[in-house]
């Protein structure tokens, strides 16, 4: 006998303040909306924080629907959720907690959460499983403004995940040179080039893309936006389709992007981006050109053997050959050679594998060009079909 499946049923989540005019918040709303919102927003709140509100998620609801906030002062995430608003009202909760329990609730529960009496405690209850969690009012959460963002433009999807993926890879981590901790988001317009441009270098490795200037971004200020907003922005978009427009609004200090029913608002890295044109070579005569993937397999083979921290591999260039080549003294040794598009004299060079293997794996084309000049000057990198993009590689000693 063929077994029938339920009915699809709403959860309701019934939330309980009171608030100054002793109004009743009530919410109902299926957990997979709730669920996909906490994770977008709970990944901003540090897990350390000395204010304890910035620990904590603000829900607040109105005739429009509900929003989910969370901020750690410098970086704020807001989304609207679809949900029955039955009373409006605000409160706050601990937002990873929150998402963790939501999260571990089995699909279609019932979930219930009303304010003690104390109103010093928000009770979860789901079944036979019952949790209080500590609350704080939502007067006390702290917000960013939008005064002052004078230009205003729109980028699609995948533009904006152009500019994101093939640089962020090369933000640095190093805190002292705080300025290289983002990436250098700027317009140009110079004659024949007009477009925009993302940048990002830890000073052993730099990354260049553009894409096509939007309207309203002619003129911007050069801004330096941090690697926490980089990535939150990237999850905002992940699952979004290449053509749909995300708005940005921006200042010398402060920068906005709107994602469907996300708001991201985040601080800019106060601080001078360095002049990275001066880094990329222009006189590199010497010549390499193979299929991307074989060198990004064979250098991940070769590696292997490099077990120290710089993860030092050789390259040596002859006639139409590359070898390949890592040694350590507790590893052993690693060599591969093949066969290459190169016509210029012999030479060797290290680099550092890992950064190899990174700028690899954004190229896009099946062949990979490196212009070299001699064993201590920086290699360009790029895909001899795509000239937006380019990369610099800084030798190491090997």
């Amino acid at each position: 006998m063929m077994q029938m499946c339920p009915p699809r049923r709403l959860l309701r989540v019934s939330v309980t303040t009171l608030g100054t005019n002793g109004a009743i918040m009530k919410l109902a709303f299926e957990r997979t909306a709730l669920l996909k919102s906490l994770a977008h927003v709970q990944s901003v709140v540090e897990r350390r924080t000395t204010i304890p509100i910035l620990s904590n998620v603000k829900l607040e609801a109105d005739d429009n629907g509900i929003s989910l906030t969370a901020t750690d002062m410098d970086l704020s995430v807001v989304e609207a959720t679809e949900a029955e608003v039955l009373r409006p009202g605000a409160i706050t909760a601990p937002a990873h907690t929150l998402y963790d329990v939501v999260r571990k609730l089995p699909e279609g529960s019932q979930i219930e959460l009303e304010r003690s009496d104390q109103g010093a405690e928000l009770s979860l209850r789901s079944g036979r499983t019952a949790f209080d969690l500590p609350c704080l009012p939502a007067a006390d959460f702290p917000a960013m403004t939008d005064e002052g963002l004078d230009f205003n433009f729109s980028l699609s999807v995948g533009d904006l995940k152009r500019l994101i993926d093939r640089t962020r890879f090369a933000i640095s981590t190093e805190e002292t040179r705080y300025y290289l901790n983002g990436i250098f988001l700027h317009a140009i317009d110079e004659g024949a080039t007009s477009c925009l441009r993302s940048v990002a270098t830890d000073g052993h490795r730099l990354a260049r893309v553009e894409v096509g200037i939007p309207e309203g971004a002619a003129g911007m200020p050069g801004v330096i936006v941090p690697r926490k907003t980089v990535g939150e922005l990237r999850k905002l978009i992940d699952e979004l389709d290449a053509d749909i427009e995300v708005g940005v609004a921006l200042s010398h200090a402060r920068i906005r992007f709107k994602v469907g029913t996300a708001v991201l608002r985040s601080r800019l890295i106060d601080g001078t981006f360095p002049d990275y044109e001066r880094v990329i070579p222009s006189d590199n005569d010497k010549l390499m050109v193979m299929p991307t993937s074989e060198l990004a397999e064979a250098v991940d083979r070769i590696a292997t053997i490099s077990t120290d921290k710089s993860r030092a591999i050789k390259l040596a260039l002859s006639d139409g050959k590359l070898t390949l080549t890592a040694i350590s003294p507790d590893a052993g040794r690693g060599i591969e050679e093949m066969d290459v598009d190169y016509k210029s004299d012999a030479m060797e060079i290290g680099f550092n594998a890992r950064y190899i293997l990174d700028i690899t794996g954004q190229i896009e084309g099946k062949e990979i060009e490196l212009a070299l000049a001699d064993a201590g000057a920086p290699t360009l990198v790029r895909d001899p079909k795509d000239s937006s993009t380019l990369y610099v590689l800084m030798p190491m000693r090997v």
